[in-house]
């Protein structure tokens, strides 16, 4: 828990900002896993922001009139990317500017996550960090979604993820990930099955 409580006022204070403007937003990333996996050490707060296409600017300079950019070309690099990267103190804060059908889904379903101080920030759904860590396709990602596979066993709506996840994984034209993720699947229902045996012996 230590290793991420230093991103809770980074992560109050970005959601401050966003809320006071009405904007539609949910944090993804570390702060998502720590709600619903694992923690483990991270340097970054993650969010999605719901921009739509084509007024991508108002956003962005809005957040660069009050936050620092990691970048010179900050602006253009966001633009052209969209994925702002601004810092807040010490800590990194990446900010993808959300447009597509499931990026406006992962905010519709996200849910308030309530920090050790009492403060509610929104995170995407542990469906939704599945489907982001399975898309990105990284050797840490996989070992984040078998945590969560773990904790949340029994929980989890794998209709959705399918759903959600195979158009993504179409376009990036990497089929392996769904496989990779059924692997994981039963691992973790195997998993889970032999901690019941051993907590029943």
């Amino acid at each position: 828990m230590e290793e991420i409580t230093h991103l809770f006022p980074v992560a109050q204070k970005v959601t401050e900002f966003c809320r006071e403007r009405g904007w539609k937003f949910c944090f993804i990333g570390g702060l998502a896993l720590q709600r619903w996996g694992e923690p483990r050490k991270t340097i970054d707060v993650d969010l999605t922001l719901l921009t739509g296409f084509g007024k991508e600017e108002a956003f962005v300079d809005a957040l660069l009139s009050e936050f620092t950019s990691r970048r010179n070309d900050g602006r253009d690099f966001a633009l052209r990317y969209r994925v702002l990267l601004l810092h807040i103190g010490n800590v990194g804060v990446d900010i993808a500017l959300g447009a597509l059908p499931f990026e406006e889904h992962t905010i519709a379903r996200s849910s308030d996550y309530v920090l050790n101080n009492g403060f509610r920030i929104p995170t995407c759904s542990a469906e939704d960090l599945i489907i982001h860590k399975a898309f990105a396709n990284r050797l840490q990602d996989w070992a984040d979604i078998q945590n969560v596979l773990i904790k949340q066993h029994g929980k989890l709506d794998f209709e959705l993820i399918l759903r959600e996840l195979t158009p993504l994984v179409s376009l990036k034209e990497e089929p392996d990930i769904l496989n990779q993720l059924e692997r994981l699947r039963k691992e973790a229902d195997r998993r889970v099955l032999n901690a019941k045996r051993q907590s029943a012996s």
